[in-house]
């Protein structure tokens, strides 16, 4: 239904007298469903997107730094960062050990961090040239009491009779958080004008009273807006399905989208409203089959489905007189669906699972909250958590398809040529495995004196041939020209102590250095600050990229500050267990999101930690 649509319908018609004097609330809603088994649930390969946090928008590209300002000022603030300090501190709190570079917060810091810089920069122009309105100005502003149709007309007037005054007026109702009453005296004035409702007006106010919790009002649109349209677009539908499965009349949601399914594919949160109305009613038959059919979809369920589920099921129970055995195997199938995915619990949705295993009867569980240590033991129970390396399988799984992908992927050969590809993988097969691989460009730009750059590689270099491993160094060919950024001294110590190869000035030095660092073994370790965000978004399915991920986090060497002269190279910390919910006999060790902090590309910190006492 398009929003030009007009809704013909007199004041002095009935259908409209409850519009203008009934109240009633809503707000929009997200929907999720979840596998039909444990098994299917535990196999589901999820492309989830967890609201309210940063994106690695893989797909899009927009996770790309669109400007070499940008990346540099990110560079020059990294280090303080992922130690959690600010230049502006006179305290500089360190933790005891280095936090990896995956830590979750690490991201938001760093973009504090610039965006507090900006700030700085741009008070010197605060000033705006005359003559130029200050943004946001001229926008519609809302009156702060009903009005009556001759003071909206007035109004109307006063703002230059814009034929969307009536859309503009509510839209600014709607984000000022006016009062219904307000929005209400408008529509009067406009059907009062016209004679008539648009399709977008009523779906405007719609959405105000959705968001106002008015589920009395929503009601009442429904029944004027089915009488008068065929069928609903997504967009009311979603609104209705979210203030219906708020009431009593929960079961008219389930409808809706049935309706909705026959026209449009509903959203994850269509499906997450319905489940959790049916939970919170006592239908888990109707909860667990939409679920299973949004898993059959191929669709990421909310964390907020899954709450509802481990909620309701046990005062469902004898509702339905499933057993108790068949809720437990669906629930731990929610479990092996995140791992599988690596998803990790919300605080709320850890809490909830907490407090279902513990009230599982005859079972003994205790819960609690808790961290790992440095070498991956859990700081409650003492378990030894699983290895953040790969095993040779999958270690050779990963190595194919970024080989396929990533080296030989088809945009490879924008960033160099089959010659010098191939010039570079002789090089690789003909020198004995490298035990560490370093990005030489990247890790120079850590000095913020650029013209200490081959300074600062030479120290990391040196600092890993003391202990005796066998290094190569990627750079290009400028880092050869004798300059101040690279005195020919350092330069030529560099490749006295290590393997150098150094390419085309236009080269991309990731696929080299992937392919080096892969070629050599599971053992092999690779140095920069580069995220391979951009690369890993070149792997073709998410069960490929979370083992990039996994070795990622196992290998990556990321340099932790600055390297004063004469000092010892302090590296991030690479974990050594893997951070993923895991489960043995008598245990459940699940990470959680305690902090709004987390990037999808980093890892929660905290853990609950269930154990089955006998």
């Amino acid at each position: 239904m398009g929003s030009t649509l007009i809704l013909t319908v007199r004041i002095c018609q009935k259908p409209l007298k409850p519009f203008f004097h009934q109240g009633l609330k809503a707000s929009l809603c997200r929907s999720s469903q979840l596998p039909l088994s444990a098994c299917f649930l535990s196999t589901r390969d999820f492309n989830l997107h967890p609201g309210g946090r940063q994106t690695d928008r893989r797909n899009s590209g927009q996770g790309r730094i669109k400007t070499t300002n940008i990346r540099r000022r990110e560079e020059e603030l990294w280090d303080d960062a992922v130690t959690g300090r600010d230049k502006s501190s006179t305290l500089r709190q360190r933790p005891s050990f280095p936090k990896s570079v995956f830590a979750a917060g690490t991201a938001k810091r760093t973009a504090e961090m610039l965006r507090r810089k900006a700030a700085l920069d741009e008070e010197q122009h605060v000033e705006e040239p005359d003559g130029r309105t200050t943004r946001g100005a001229g926008k519609v502003q809302p009156p702060d009491r009903p009005l009556s149709a001759a003071e909206w007309r007035k109004l109307k007037e006063s703002l230059g009779n814009s034929q969307r005054f009536d859309l503009q007026m509510m839209g600014s109702l709607f984000t000022s958080g006016a009062e219904l009453d307000i929005a209400k005296s408008l529509l009067t004035f406009v059907a009062m004008e016209t004679g008539t409702l648009s399709y977008e007006l009523l779906l405007r106010y719609l959405t105000l009273c959705v968001n106002g919790g008015h589920d009395a009002e929503v009601f009442d649109v429904y029944d004027i807006m089915r009488g008068t349209f065929p069928s609903l677009e997504t967009g009311a539908s979603s609104l209705f399905i979210k203030s219906f499965s708020r009431t009593a009349r929960w079961r008219e949601a389930v409808s809706i989208l049935n309706e909705l399914k026959k026209v449009f594919a509903p959203s994850p949160r269509n499906y997450s409203d319905v489940i959790s109305a049916a939970m919170l009613h006592g239908d888990t038959a109707t909860a667990w089959a939409l679920y299973d059919e949004l898993i059959e979809r191929g669709l990421s369920p909310h964390q907020d489905t899954w709450e509802a589920l481990f909620k309701g099921v046990k005062k469902t129970q004898e509702a339905d007189n499933t057993s108790q055995s068949e809720h437990e195997q669906k629930l731990l199938g929610i479990l092996l669906c995140m791992r599988n995915n690596q998803i990790y619990p919300q605080h709320s949705l850890a809490s909830s699972i907490k407090t279902w295993f513990e009230s599982l009867t005859g079972q003994k569980w205790a819960g609690t909250w808790t961290s790992a240590t440095p070498k991956g033991v859990c700081g409650c129970c003492g378990s030894e958590l699983e290895s953040i390396q790969l095993t040779a399988e999958e270690y050779q799984q990963l190595k194919d398809r970024v080989m396929t992908d990533i080296i030989q992927g088809r945009d490879v050969f924008n960033k160099t040529t089959p010659e010098e590809l191939e010039r570079f993988k002789t090089f690789v097969k003909r020198k004995p495995p490298f035990d560490v691989v370093i990005d030489g460009l990247n890790v120079a730009n850590i000095r913020k004196d650029k013209g200490k750059q081959s300074e600062m590689l030479l120290a990391v270099v040196s600092d890993l041939e003391r202990q005796g491993r066998t290094i190569l160094v990627l750079g290009r060919k400028h880092m050869l020209r004798p300059s101040r950024s690279w005195e020919r001294h350092n330069m030529d110590l560099i490749q006295q102590k290590a393997f150098c190869f150094f390419t085309e000035n236009i080269s991309e030095d990731d696929p080299f250095l992937l392919y080096a660092t892969l070629h050599s073994g599971n053992h092999c370790q690779f140095v920069s600050r580069d995220l391979m965000r951009d690369h890993k978004a070149c792997l073709p399915d998410g069960a490929t990229r979370r083992l990039f991920f996994k070795w990622q986090r196992g290998h990556q060497l990321v340099v932790d500050g600055y390297v004063a002269a004469g000092r010892r190279v302090r590296f991030l910390s690479i974990p050594s267990y893997d951070t993923i919910i895991q489960t043995s006999a008598n245990s459940w060790h699940l990470p959680y999101d305690d902090t709004e902090d987390r990037s999808t590309y980093e890892v929660p910190q905290r853990w609950l930690c269930l154990t089955k006492k006998h």
